[in-house]
């Protein structure tokens, strides 16, 4: 039987063909638009997102220990930021009840004075201390008229306060939307807490002029 062999000129012109083809479906894949349901050879992009330009965010490393810590270092730098803005009364970072020039001008109002809340508690504990039981009868009835004159300064205190925030808020914003009641009320827990535990803390040392 005759045994055919075919030439080494026609095997090496197969072998160019061979690689001309592979060479130019690859750069089909890459150059050609893909149809609806192309995929693309594992390890590229996809056209979409070669298309659209997007950025592919990188899968995060570390144990999920490792992540779980970068998370509450995160997010205990965000509360210490917005801790921070709030006691320089950046509006960022201050809650609802501190927003808005006529609250602003109520914590002014109150910081430029001394106010008797700030000297309440110091007495009241002086009132529990001096009305217990092992204390002589002198020292308990001190402590009582004590209590009740710290009682009567604070009501008058409270008063005074309240006049003047609505003296200065209705000259300065006479159209405001502040109910009247709820910024009274805001002055007067602002002038019974200390002065170095005031959020948003004071812009006016005691007895400055408020500002224009």
């Amino acid at each position: 039987m005759p045994v055919f062999r075919r030439k080494s000129a026609d095997v090496v012109a197969d072998v160019a063909d061979s690689t001309s083809a592979v060479e130019e479906t690859d750069l089909d894949e890459r150059t050609l638009p893909a149809t609806r349901g192309y995929t693309p050879p594992k390890g590229r992009e996809t056209p979409k997102r070669v298309a659209t330009g997007r950025r592919v965010v990188a899968e995060p490393t570390g144990t999920r220990k490792e992540m779980a810590q970068r998370r509450r270092e995160a997010a205990r730098a965000e509360r210490a930021e917005a801790t921070e803005g709030m006691r320089r009364g950046d509006e960022k970072y201050m809650l609802p009840r501190d927003k808005g020039p006529e609250r602003l001008l109520v914590r002014d109002l109150v910081d430029r004075r001394r106010t008797v809340g700030t000297w309440f508690f110091g007495g009241a504990l002086i009132v529990i201390v001096g009305s217990s039981a092992a204390m002589p009868p002198v020292v308990r009835l001190g402590a009582n008229i004590l209590w009740v004159a710290l009682a009567v300064a604070l009501i008058v205190d409270a008063v005074l306060i309240a006049r003047s925030i609505r003296k200065r808020v209705r000259a300065k914003y006479p159209n405001t939307t502040q109910r009247m009641g709820s910024l009274y009320l805001y002055g007067i827990m602002r002038s019974i807490t200390f002065r170095r535990m005031r959020i948003p803390k004071p812009r006016l040392k005691i007895g400055d002029k408020l500002p224009a």
